[in-house]
């Protein structure tokens, strides 16, 4: 009796010594069996316990802000979009993953995806993967992907027949518009301080920039006559689907209904519009694997969290739900994959949203100006910029 009770005492002390960690994931389908059989690894090799918890996407952020401080939220998440950071990095629930990682771990990301992951210098995840727009073109109709703004005009104008439509995409979204902005000169919604960090004082979209952007989208309508009123994303998706477009700006989670409606499409950048000084380049949003700064297990939930962001568990994610990884040896182990390879190379053109709390504040008056200035031929388009920058200003109290 006494060598049982010390047999289940020393077995009690090594499952307490081991200890277990809890994961929230908004994830389902293959991608959450896939997070599980990683668990299950983890388990084997590490002797910590990890549960897997099923979140829904748009509860995670606030109840992990208000959970990690009372010891009521999970170890660590999987996962999260980059341009969450700033509110959660400011309410002190992440742990920084800085000294974590090496530089040669950091090296195998793309920097772009690290950038994203960065808030007030300091690394406050892993990025795993990414998505974009791109221009999205269907074979039947477009054989290979337009170099340059007038070879692609020529493709858009030759297939708006009546039946069929040349180019057509989300106008009045910011998010599928900031490409434009950028190729006008904006590097990003904010400029950066001295330290490297968004400065919400330094708005980029305004003025000379802004007016340019905005007279190429208002064009879109009304000089080339692509992109007629009314379209938004549900009829400009449907139209690919259909195959009725021959172009569209569209992301990879629109790829499954597009193999499902039997397109051959090819994926590359928009080219860069007329006048532009930069090539186009689209927002980016990465979304990675954060860690709790309460966690009572911490070095088990950043071991875990490593071990998922690996260029050869981030191939198998990418077999099990399509989701395009920022780690470069996967990127490579996937050349011969079209979608993965065409976004990659967009990928590399584009710029991280703003992770910071003020952009809550910009995506609004962004899309009135835009709205406003494709609503009618002769619209001020000056004007518009200017009552946009103020209401922006306004907004974040700059």
């Amino acid at each position: 009796m006494r060598r049982a009770l010390a047999v289940l005492a020393l077995g009690l002390s090594l499952v307490l010594a081991q200890g277990k960690i809890t994961v929230w994931t908004h994830f389902g389908g293959p991608e959450l069996e896939w997070l599980k059989a990683q668990a299950q690894a983890y388990e084997r090799t590490s002797g910590t316990k990890v549960e897997v918890v099923e979140v829904p996407f748009g509860d995670i952020k606030q109840k992990f802000i208000l959970g990690a401080p009372q010891g009521q939220a999970a170890d660590l998440v999987v996962s999260i979009p980059h341009d969450w950071l700033g509110e959660m990095a400011q309410a002190g629930v992440l742990e920084p993953m800085g000294k974590y990682v090496t530089q040669s771990y950091l090296s195998d990301l793309q920097s772009v995806a690290v950038e994203a992951f960065t808030f007030g210098g300091k690394l406050m995840g892993l990025p795993a993967f990414a998505e974009s727009v791109a221009l999205i073109y269907n074979k039947k109709y477009v054989k290979e992907a337009p170099k340059t703004w007038e070879e692609f005009l020529a493709l858009a104008r030759q297939h708006t027949t009546g039946s069929t439509f040349g180019f057509l995409y989300n106008i009045g979204e910011p998010y599928f518009n900031f490409g434009f902005f950028k190729a006008y000169g904006a590097e990003n919604v904010f400029g950066k301080d001295q330290k490297g960090n968004l400065d919400p004082s330094k708005l980029l979209i305004g003025g000379e920039v802004g007016e340019k952007a905005l007279q190429f989208i208002k064009d879109l309508r009304f000089k080339y006559n692509l992109v007629p009123e009314g379209v938004d994303y549900g009829v400009a998706d449907g139209a690919f689907k259909d195959g009725a477009l021959a172009m569209i700006l569209n992301g990879p989670w629109a790829l499954g209904d597009y193999k499902k409606a039997k397109i051959d499409f090819g994926i590359a950048p928009f080219p860069t519009p007329p006048g532009a000084k930069n090539p186009w380049g689209p927002f980016l949003g990465v979304q990675g694997v954060a860690v709790n700064a309460y966690s009572k297990n911490k070095t088990a939930a950043v071991n875990f969290a490593k071990t998922l962001v690996t260029g050869k568990n981030l191939v198998s994610f990418n077999q099990a739900g399509g989701r395009i990884p920022v780690s470069k040896s996967a990127v490579k182990a996937l050349e011969k994959d079209p979608v993965v390879a065409g976004f990659s190379k967009v990928f590399a053109l584009g710029t991280p949203m703003p992770n910071i709390p003020e952009m809550g504040k910009v995506w609004g008056p962004w899309a009135n100006a835009i709205n406003l200035a494709i609503q009618r031929p002769d619209s001020n388009v000056r004007k518009i910029v200017e009552d946009m920058v103020a209401e922006i200003k306004k907004g974040i109290g700059r």
